[in-house]
């Protein structure tokens, strides 16, 4: 019998072996925890409580392909039996009255199999004692064979082994959803992964410019003090000083909440005062720039997406339970036989030795019987064939939708490949523009505030240079979701192994 376990191969080409940073807590606190996102990817596969619980799917639709073929084992039953009888009858000739006192015992052996062409076999081998103060001791030894076929309902394995293969269509049904779990669970490590990235490049860019800002400060309360610039001139700096407080405050919320995000995914049990000191060691490469070809995407997304792939299997199965729902409105038409041969004597062994001789038993017969009306299996038919066109137009309609998510997501892969460069020169114009403005404050052409409103424009456009470098990592995670194709793109199979024979 099939013993179906799933297990998953992590194969990293791009990735070293990993330091097991979440086994042990370090003895010296100041350490950081330095996480690459494959090191990321791997803690999730080994360490996620998700897919610690996804993975016993494809075990339990095993279980289930395990239950519907052993209808199919063949029966070892045994059955022994003591009778004790003391009684009155009347003598017919007589007319006198006598007392019987007797008791029979009674053994069988025997093996039974049910066949997927809708046949029954029994084999059996049985002995009869009986003993009785009216007559002689008896032992009768009989050697039995019984077969039972289906003419009509129940006929054929086409009918008998639409149960097995339905379990094997569930059981790698199971896997194509153990498989979407895992590609839907590194996307959303590597996306929180990059948005940790994000907001730690934000949070230097606010502690850069607070650091200016509280520079400029001081800059500014020099010359009041000296007279170059009047008293409320420091105002506009300390308003800048406490912005930039609050965008970096903001942003150290919005890393913590991230990095909580990557923690629950990746390694929910570790401390959290080790994790407090992770550090996102990947950094966002732009210029790797992917070659765009709509119709090789959705042709890919067509054929590897797990849905496509469940919802194929699903139509299948529900052919198979058409073929099984259409037997069921016959009749049910079966042809028995039961061939027996006995021996008797008075001693247990001459019983069988009899076994030899003239006696013997048979029968043949046909029993038929059939519902008057038959509307549950009518019924059963016709859920059986809405279900089946039910489960086609399903696919048409995600076979549509799969192609719909290969073009949103070539969109806005596109956007995204764009607005890097696009970022880029707007970040160094407004660099530009910020020397030009601090030149011109410093020969008294321009105010403070001016200085400060262009520094704004900068951090802004600083920020928005990192996003979009991240914007495109997490199109192209968008992109390979949609085809289907991120386990292979990042190097992690799904095999399936079996252990026993069927």
């Amino acid at each position: 019998m099939l013993i179906v376990r799933i297990f998953l191969l992590v194969i990293c080409s791009i990735a070293p072996l990993l330091v097991h940073a979440e086994a042990e807590r370090s003895d010296n606190q100041n350490d950081v925890l330095q996480l690459s996102i494959e090191d990321a990817v791997i803690l999730a596969l080994r360490n996620n409580r998700g897919l610690r619980l996804q993975q016993f799917e494809p075990i339990i639709a095993g279980a289930f392909e395990q239950i519907e073929r052993g209808r199919y084992d063949a029966e070892i039953f045994a059955r022994l039996e003591f009778n004790d009888e003391s009684s009155s009858e009347t003598a017919r000739s007589t007319g006198e009255q006598f007392s019987v006192e007797g008791n029979d015992s009674s053994a069988e052996l025997g093996v039974r199999q049910s066949l997927a062409t809708g046949t029954e076999v029994e084999a059996s081998v049985g002995l009869d004692r009986s003993i009785s103060n009216r007559a002689p001791e008896q032992q009768q030894a009989r050697f039995g064979l019984t077969v039972t076929q289906q003419l009509l309902r129940g006929f054929g394995p086409a009918v008998n082994l639409a149960s097995i293969r339905q379990a094997e269509l569930d059981v790698r049904a199971s896997s194509y959803e153990l498989s979407g779990y895992v590609e839907a669970l590194i996307a959303d490590v590597e996306a929180t992964y990059w948005r940790c990235v994000a907001l730690g490049e934000t949070i230097l860019i606010f502690s850069s410019s607070l650091a200016v800002a509280e520079s400029q400060l001081r800059d500014v309360e020099s010359r009041i003090e000296v007279g170059d610039l009047p008293d409320n001139a420091a105002a506009v700096a300390r308003a800048e000083v406490a912005l930039r407080k609050q965008g970096l405050i903001d942003a150290t919320s919005a890393m913590n909440a991230q990095r909580y995000r990557l923690m629950r995914l990746v390694y929910p049990g570790m401390p959290e005062d080790v994790f407090n000191r992770f550090e996102a060691i990947s950094r966002p490469n732009p210029e790797i720039l992917l070659d765009l070809n709509t119709a090789e995407s959705q042709q890919l997304a067509l054929q590897i997406r797990p849905e496509i792939k469940q919802a194929q299997l699903l139509i299948e199965r529900n052919e198979l339970e058409t073929v099984v729902t259409r037997n069921g409105r016959l009749p049910r038409l079966e042809l028995f036989i039961n061939l027996g041969k006995s021996g008797y004597s008075d001693t247990f062994r001459d019983s069988f030795r009899d076994a030899d001789g003239p006696s013997y038993d048979a029968s043949v017969g046909i029993e038929y019987s059939q519902f008057i009306g038959n509307r549950a299996a009518k019924g059963r038919e016709v859920l059986a064939k809405a279900t089946l066109e039910q489960s086609q137009e399903s696919l048409a309609n995600l076979r549509d939708l799969v192609r719909f998510d290969v073009l949103l997501a070539m969109n806005e892969l596109d956007r995204a490949r764009q607005q890097i460069s696009a970022a880029a020169e707007t970040r160094g114009y407004r660099q530009q523009a910020l020397e030009a403005e601090q030149d011109r404050f410093e020969v008294g052409a321009a105010t403070i505030l001016d200085v400060s409103l262009v520094q704004r424009d900068l951090i802004e456009s600083q920020i928005a240079e990192v996003r979009a470098q991240i914007d495109y990592h997490l199109a192209k995670l968008d992109l390979y979701l949609a085809e289907g194709s991120l386990l292979e793109r990042r190097g992690i199979t799904l095999e399936q192994y079996a252990n026993g024979a069927r």
